[in-house]
């Protein structure tokens, strides 16, 4: 009988714990790290994530473990689940409990504001060189666990850890596809939420389906736009990665990135926004990360994410901001965006 591979889960929430779920019903032996013992206490004795996977049993196999060493012990593969602007701090912590040979596979979606890495670039840094994957698709929490069916992308330069990882999470009702565009994949995760804020925006201020399906098209070029110039592959945005996640994400009732912008287009401020959730909006700070110092600005025209930040961080009226993107000056719509073609 083969044995059962083993796979550490990094992060508590929603995604790392459905995830952790659906690798158990796969047939791996799982172990799920957080930094909060107490709240794995609570998952173990109930069964359950309900601060943040309400309703959602967990099974008996799924193992937890806050001391790094125990939870890397003897594993075959580990997914990050962390969100960006706490990853560093974590990935630190298993420096010397995780071998070096063992693939990571990320999860998470976003941009470091201090650094401006992806999070691949941001566990290299810290665990050095060693096998990474990235895993991203149209894929909410809320379903996944509830054994909706959904198909991801797994990108890696190496295909044989691009294959590991599918036979790991490929089941009845989760498809993995491979890809070798791993800074595509990761870009478009990352990307997509900042649109999802407008579009959420957009809902809130009661703009209708076209001025939605405009948003959502408009932001996929430049989504497209930005990952090219960083070395991405142009047709990478047009998968599940970047056309698949955008969809979910700017019209899902899961999307806590639609829900920020929506509630600030219907009047809150972004600080009462956060302030009543539980849960991270990484669109937020992928947003703060595009126009942040290290970044050394956009090199590329983005003007849908320019307003999102001009509304999130310098205090501009999300109506003024509309007026500001359909007054722009006329262009052609691919400019900037296919070969030969420039400005935006």
């Amino acid at each position: 009988m083969a044995e059962k591979t083993r796979i550490l889960v990094l992060g508590d929430g929603s995604w790392g714990t459905a995830l952790a779920r659906l690798l158990v019903q796969n047939g791996a032996d799982v172990v799920l790290w957080s930094a909060f013992p107490e709240r794995l206490r609570e998952m173990s004795e109930r069964r359950a994530n309900e601060a943040y996977l309400p309703g959602i049993s967990l099974p008996q196999a799924l193992r937890f473990e806050a001391d790094p060493f125990a939870a890397a012990r003897g594993v075959d593969l580990c997914l990050s689940v962390v969100p960006t602007q706490h990853l560093r701090k974590v990935v630190t912590r298993f420096e010397d409990a995780l071998g070096g040979n063992v693939p990571i596979v990320s999860a998470t979606k976003g941009l470091e504001i201090e650094t401006f890495q992806r999070p691949t670039e941001i566990i290299a840094s810290e665990l050095g060189d060693r096998p990474l994957c990235v895993l991203a698709g149209p894929s909410h929490a809320e379903e996944v666990a509830r054994g909706l069916p959904a198909s991801l992308v797994a990108a890696c330069d190496d295909t044989a850890v691009a294959e590991q990882v599918q036979a790991a999470f490929n089941s009845e009702t989760f498809r993995v596809y491979r890809s070798t565009d791993p800074i595509g994949v990761e870009l478009a995760g990352a990307l997509k939420n900042v649109i999802a804020i407008a579009a959420g925006i957009s809902d809130g201020l009661g703009l209708g389906d076209n001025a939605k399906a405009a948003l959502l098209t408009r932001g996929l070029v430049e989504m497209a736009r930005f990952g090219v110039s960083r070395g991405a592959r142009l047709e990478t945005f047009f998968g599940l990665a970047g056309m698949g996640d955008l969809i979910t994400t700017c019209t899902s009732r899961h999307s806590r990135n639609r829900a920020v912008g929506e509630h600030i287009g219907r009047g809150k401020t972004l600080q009462d926004v956060l302030a009543e959730m539980s849960m991270v909006a990484e669109g937020v700070w992928t947003t703060q990360a595009l126009f942040g110092p290290e970044a050394e600005g956009v090199a590329v025209s983005m003007p849908i994410a320019e307003q999102v930040h001009a509304v999130l961080f310098e205090g501009v009226d999300p109506e003024e901001a509309v007026r500001t993107l359909m007054q722009r000056s006329p262009t052609a719509e691919m400019e900037g965006l296919l070969p030969g073609s420039s400005g935006a």
